[in-house]
């Protein structure tokens, strides 16, 4: 499981939305459009699915180790 994760437009930085999911039930959900309050900006941001990722940490750590392996 993981977070559905979106860019800030205003700051670039990736914000959490609040969903948490696998990256195979997000990719097999249907189009939606979400709104997500931004901890950094402090403003609204209105956002698609096909904008958005779900970082999950396990796949993030194992892609880490392989980075320091190559």
């Amino acid at each position: 499981m993981g977070m559905v994760m979106v860019k800030c437009p205003q700051t670039g930085h990736a914000i959490p939305t609040g969903i948490e999911t696998d990256r195979e039930s997000f990719g097999r959900s249907a189009v939606f459009f979400a709104r997500t309050r931004c901890p950094i900006c402090r403003a609204d941001h209105a956002w698609f699915a096909r904008e958005a990722w779900v970082d999950e940490p396990n796949n993030r750590n194992q892609r880490q180790s392989a980075d320091s392996l190559a």
